[in-house]
């Protein structure tokens, strides 16, 4: 049996923890001997292992924070939109590291492994694989490069770093030292959860020579179907229920003003359709005001936990849309079409892995013309609502929607592709 380890921060905050909780589950499905080691254990799971108690883990996480508030001028703003792996736990020396024929590394930053850390962890002479959640493997320092190209090139002038950004700064140096790690004999394998973001590494001047595959997230579509199956609840009144999610609903790359801005154009184009709609939102909010101002009926949940919850939200609605400005491969997406929900999304990152415009959902175009991408998008909700008010249609969308998630993100799909890489 082979023994594969999953290093990840949590097992449970974040979607990179999720999602890495996930790929244990779907390689241990596959006969594998997977587990995860973290430095935040909040599931039950035996299979997860905490890496050091929270006392050690907090002298490197210190440590790098305050290198980093040094380097940006003692901002808070952007201490945590930095990380440089400077600082880490000595995981090389764990029992569970030495014993895995395969380690993949996932989400790691903020003091749980340092770049001399997964150097170490190479010189083991092991297959090790890095699975990219967002662009921090192929930048100086951040996480979104969004529209700074400096990661084409060396990084230096970082805008995250305000006053102290230059040639040398902090990116720079942080830099070189991937370059230097990624430069080994040993080399890393990249693996990226979205074509997008495969993309964006070949861009990169740190890897567009790596070895970079792709390979989805995991997702338990077969569960999600089954657990829906005919107990999705039909509106009964004519309604078209749309649905958006997110950990924060207004932070500003959830695009939520765009939203805003399309429920209005269908309210002023098509009044009649807009008194049908009713928009259902749930997640964190710090500026309440955010959610103010929508063109059709709206209720807010606040925060969803539990499966069950969740699935009983999603049970309850039609079309599910995002108005992000960028994501690496939004799980809602996927999520949502297993549990018969239409995606309205931008076509802006690894959307397009998840939705076949027109045949699984709506990939509308993306402006940073807020007037203009709400356009668009409320052209997109506008398709959807025909697909839900046609009932055979509607049907044949769901069939086309399942069978789709689960050849492209099942658990058998997911784990067989890494299988391949020991």
């Amino acid at each position: 049996m082979k023994k594969i380890l999953i290093i990840n921060k949590s097992d449970s905050t974040g979607g990179a923890a999720v999602v890495s909780r996930r790929l244990m589950e779907a390689l241990r499905a596959e006969g594998a001997d997977a587990r995860m080691l973290v430095v935040e254990k909040l599931t039950d799971s035996p299979f997860v292992e905490v890496a050091a108690p929270p006392e050690k883990e907090m002298i490197p996480f210190l440590a790098e924070r305050l290198k980093i508030f040094l380097a940006n001028g003692l901002s808070r703003k952007t201490l945590f939109k930095i990380d440089t792996a400077s600082d880490g736990l000595p995981l090389w020396e764990h029992p569970l590291v030495k014993g895995a024929d395969l380690v993949l590394l996932n989400w790691v930053n903020q003091g749980m492994l340092s770049l001399r850390g997964v150097r170490r962890i190479l010189e083991m002479g092991k297959p090790v694989a890095w699975t990219m959640h967002d662009m921090w493997c192929m930048t100086g320092v951040c996480h979104h490069a969004a529209e700074c190209r400096g990661f084409e090139k060396e990084c230096g002038c970082c805008p995250l770093l305000g006053r102290l950004g230059g040639r040398s700064d902090l990116s720079r140096r942080v830099w070189r030292s991937k370059r230097k790690l990624y430069g080994l004999p040993e080399r890393l394998r990249f693996v990226a959860v979205s074509r997008w973001l495969e993309g964006k590494a070949r861009q990169s001047s740190l890897l567009r020579d790596a070895d970079v595959r792709v390979i989805p997230n995991a997702f338990n579509i077969d569960m999600a179907i089954a657990s829906s199956g005919e107990g999705r609840k039909p509106a009964g009144d004519g309604k078209i229920r749309l649905l958006i999610g997110a950990a924060r609903l207004d932070d500003p790359i959830k695009g939520l003003p765009v939203l805003v801005e399309a429920t209005k154009i269908i309210a002023d184009k098509y009044p009649g359709l807009a008194q049908r709609m009713e928009l259902t939102t749930f997640g964190g909010v710090k500026d309440g005001k955010s959610l103010q101002g929508m063109g059709i009926p709206h209720r807010h949940l606040g925060m969803v936990k539990g499966e069950e919850n969740v699935r009983d939200v999603y049970e309850n609605a039609d079309v599910l849309v995002s108005a992000s400005s960028y994501e690496t491969l939004p799980g809602t997406l996927v999520e949502a079409q297993a549990y018969g929900c239409i995606p309205v999304s931008f076509d802006q990152g690894g959307q397009g892995d998840i939705v076949d415009h027109e045949q699984t959902g709506y990939l509308a175009s993306y402006s940073d013309n807020v007037k203009l991408a709400a356009a668009h998008l409320a052209d997109g909700l506008v398709w959807a609502a025909g697909i839900v008010e046609n009932p055979e249609e509607f049907a044949r969308m769901r069939t086309r929607m399942r069978e789709s998630v689960r050849a492209r993100f099942s658990y058998s799909a997911v784990a067989r592709a890494y299988l391949e890489m020991i």
